[in-house]
């Protein structure tokens, strides 16, 4: 299958007509139904219903176009990435994490590093989930993780980059977002989210709150499923520091608490390449810095 012939399918799902799909890819019709005809021969089924009014997608049919159009997608992203490199890179360092302000420094990270290591593209990725087993398949260089998801992962070298610490999210209109910190007992009575793949040290600070049967609960599949929540009046949540993005939109108070989060850098041991080291470097040096910034 080739991507013209992938191109003339997707063409023809759309307009459902031979001439017009012909035309508007420039081709004559006999070379555009050559093609389509190809294709269903190469996959071994009907992806169109032919008519003389024009054609209409088999359902097997449209299952597969669906297909196609994302493959054909990530296609074009992938040769559009690689005309980048190959005009102005010579290396490239891919750094998965969940959301984009978990690394808060990261551009500052990719400023810095730029000036000394032109050369060397820096890509992040964006998993909030999968991130791990991308690592694992060597689909990314970096990830960003708990120390906690670390201890089974095998031939890895682990960067500590900081401590983020528990913190109520709540709507800035809520008492409780004019304290300067939040204790258990300023909960009470209150409705708490918990779920949406809360990391362990937050599970543990969720089942003490609820064991003491002073306040309500309900589960929340995902993050921003909570934060629409707690925008809507429904509840609070609590929440590591490292998923702020300091859009001012919530009210972010420290929680009284001891559990943290141990955040780090997942880095292969076999990649010894010095543009790692020293991209990893420079993000750890920024945090250090640090001090006063919450996390």
């Amino acid at each position: 299958m080739t991507t013209k012939q992938i191109d003339y399918c997707i063409e023809l799902a759309h307009t459902l007509n031979f001439s017009r799909a012909a035309d508007n890819l420039y081709v004559s019709q006999p070379t555009f139904s050559y093609q389509i005809r190809l294709l269903e021969e190469e996959i071994g089924f009907s992806v169109f219903e032919r008519s003389g009014r024009g054609a209409s997608l088999t359902p097997a049919g449209a299952q597969f176009v669906t297909f196609l159009t994302g493959m054909r997608e990530d296609l074009k992203r992938a040769i559009e990435q690689g005309q980048n490199f190959s005009a102005a890179y010579r290396d490239s360092i891919s750094l998965s994490l969940m959301v984009r302000q978990a690394v808060t420094f990261l551009p500052e990270a990719m400023r810095i590093f730029s000036k000394t290591a032109p050369e060397v593209q820096i890509t992040p990725v964006f998993q909030y989930e999968g991130g791990v087993e991308a690592f694992l398949k060597n689909e990314v260089d970096l990830l960003f993780a708990l120390r906690e998801q670390t201890k089974q992962i095998p031939g890895i070298t682990v960067y500590d980059l900081f401590e983020s610490r528990v913190y109520l999210i709540a709507d800035r209109n809520d008492p409780l977002a004019k304290k300067d910190l939040v204790r258990e007992e300023d909960l009470y009575g209150r409705t708490l989210m918990v779920g949406g793949g809360s990391p362990a040290a937050l599970r543990t600070v969720q089942h003490r709150l609820i064991g003491t049967g002073k306040l309500r609960y309900f589960n929340s599949p995902d993050h921003d499923s909570t934060l629409v929540n707690v925008a809507a009046g429904r509840g609070i949540c609590l929440a590591p520091g490292f998923l702020n993005d300091h859009s001012g939109q919530f009210a972010w108070i420290p929680f009284d608490c001891p559990e943290t989060f141990s955040c780090v850098l997942v880095g292969h041991q076999a990649d010894r390449r010095p543009g790692v080291a020293a991209f990893v470097g420079i993000l750890q040096k920024l945090y250090r810095e640090a001090v006063a910034f919450p996390l």
